[in-house]
């Protein structure tokens, strides 16, 4: 009897503490909120100077969010869109990229997407936007031009461009449709009955255009696959379940989320009948390979289904929730983490709130072992690792100057404009190169320009200089300084036969974009892709292949 009391006891202290901890919480809460209001009132009404509201209001939120992690974010009603089209990948507007070109300090069309408005009527890449139904457009940025060429489905307006390669201004008339971006932008049967297939976001409806490229490719005999996931941010957590259906049977656990909110935990399974479940598949993953591909590479690695190669994916491991706000705004919110089969969850960063916001990765001594169906290990904590490791062939340093920064001559844009001018057809997007010739004549414009770029042996050589003259040993080291300076000396001739494969590459991929679209581009890339070639040997090798998958098995006996 008198264990039982104090049993009793314990639960209502315990009971007592807890209703105290959440009335504590409560109370902290109501008071912020009063003294926040507070503020922002006596702001409003004594301050210097009238204050926006939504500005002041907004930023307060933003910095509120921004101490959380960078996945819950705030949406006010003139932004609300950007969620539909980060979930659908759907959006109103003409259906092109466009770009700033900072030579001529104007908004250009960059890349019209296929069967849409901008490639029907004719606009080219390097058409520079003057005017949007006869606003002027010559000093504005990319984001203003963006949301003026955007609008409803259905209405029409007068886009004034001037076409460089002739120097006469053109007038457009288009009207604006929805626009879908096209989650996979090529598949096809390759070499030796291997398809390929690139997803380059989990929207809306991707796994059925998933399962219906894999049927096409199967009926064209394809007998393995690559699954390209590299560059695939991520997006919706149930298409991610959709795209594993294709190749595991049904009611398979692919996915959990677990919160806080109970009420908001789910379970993931597959729900209809596979398109082939023996078919040996290869994922291509990397950095950039993030959530909802997490989720489809981890899964189908935890089932022994498909091997992973590639490099480290990024390693997010949470969920968040869209939720309507007042006055039509939106708020993407983090409740879950999300665990794949093997149990783990693959989450890189632990994010802290206190302090306002600071964040340390997982480290190595706290990642716990998990193993796949057939028993081999996989870890948490750090994305997905996979199962065959190849580095992708790295950007020249010239290449990347020339093509990923900043370049005030727009080199690599106008010879690609010129080229596209004088070519009014090219050869098969599969098989297109620049000649010798093309590529001298870009050579030519690279030297004859002001382009420059760090040249990285001569500045780590400048770098280790300071550093003997530091420490004291430069002065017996420098003739060997001397003579190494003479051999390393900044020579950009030299630079661009040097690299000039990568760069007839580089150059090539924009082109065949003009011509055949994303699709094209790559279609043009796949004969260079180190990675890609990697999958095809792998899947040549059916003794290498299931060794792979079965490696755990082995590690039992």
């Amino acid at each position: 009897m008198r264990k039982t009391f104090l049993t009793l006891a314990c639960l209502l202290l315990t009971t007592m503490s807890w209703a105290q901890a959440d009335a504590d919480h409560n109370f902290k809460v109501a008071k912020n909120l009063e003294v926040f209001n507070t503020i922002y009132r006596n702001l409003d009404m004594m301050y210097v100077d009238t204050l926006d509201a939504d500005e002041v209001v907004g930023y307060g939120i933003n910095s509120m969010l921004h101490s959380l992690d960078p996945y819950t974010e705030y949406y006010p009603e003139d932004k609300s869109k950007d969620v539909k089209m980060m979930l659908t990948g759907k959006y109103a507007g003409i259906g092109s990229l466009i770009r700033y070109n900072f030579k001529l300090g104007r908004v250009c069309i960059d890349e019209p997407y296929e069967n849409m408005p901008a490639a029907e009527v004719g606009l080219k890449k390097g058409d520079i936007i003057l005017s949007i139904d006869g606003e002027d457009m010559t000093k504005r940025d990319n984001n203003y031009v963006s949301d003026h060429l955007r609008g409803d489905a259905g209405t029409t307006f007068l886009l004034k461009v001037l076409r460089p390669s002739t120097g006469k201004e053109m007038k457009f008339k288009i009207t604006r449709r929805a626009i879908q971006l096209p989650a996979v932008p090529y598949y096809g049967l390759q070499q030796d009955g291997i398809g390929y297939l690139n997803l380059n976001q989990f929207t809306e409806g991707c796994g059925k255009i998933v399962r219906n490229a894999i049927i096409d490719m199967k009926k064209q005999g394809m007998k393995a696959l690559v699954f390209d996931l590299r560059g695939n941010g991520g997006g919706s957590e149930p298409e991610a379940v959709n795209v594993v259906n294709c190749f595991v049977p049904k009611g398979k656990l692919v996915v959990s989320n677990r919160g806080k909110v109970k009420r908001m935990n789910q379970d993931y399974r597959t729900t209809v009948e596979p398109v082939d479940t023996v078919m040996p598949v290869v994922v291509l993953v990397n950095g950039n390979s993030a959530s909802a591909s997490e989720i489809t590479s981890g899964a189908l690695q935890d089932m022994d289904r498909a091997v992973v190669m590639g490099t480290k994916t990024y390693g997010k491991g949470l969920v968040q929730t869209v939720m309507d706000l007042p006055y039509n705004g939106k708020m993407k919110l983090t409740t879950n983490k999300y665990y794949i089969p093997s149990g783990r969850c693959i989450q890189k960063i632990n994010y802290k709130h206190a302090n306002g916001g600071s964040t340390e990765v997982v480290a190595d001594s706290l990642k716990r072992t998990f193993y796949t169906a057939h028993g081999r290990k996989v870890m948490d904590g750090g994305g997905i690792v996979p199962d065959v490791e190849v580095k992708a062939d790295s950007m020249s340093n010239l290449a990347y100057y020339l093509a990923a920064v900043k370049d005030s001559d727009e080199l690599v844009t106008s010879y690609e404009v010129d080229y596209i001018a004088k070519h009014p057809t090219i050869g098969p997007a599969a098989t297109f190169d620049l000649s010798d010739a093309d590529y001298e004549e870009f050579k030519q414009r690279v030297l004859n320009s002001h382009f420059k770029y760090d040249a990285m042996s001569e500045k780590t050589l400048d770098n280790l200089e300071k550093v003997a003259k530091f420490e004291g040993y430069y002065d017996d080291a420098k003739p060997e300084f001397e003579a190494l300076k003479k051999k390393l000396k900044h020579n950009l001739a030299k630079d661009l036969d040097f690299n000039k494969e990568g760069i007839k590459q580089l150059l090539a991929s924009d082109i065949v974009s003009a011509y055949y679209y994303q699709r094209g581009a790559i279609l043009n890339t796949l004969r260079y892709d180190k990675q890609v070639q990697a999958a095809y040997a792998l899947l040549k090798d059916p003794k290498r292949y299931a060794a792979i998958l079965t490696a755990g098995e082995r590690n039992k006996k």
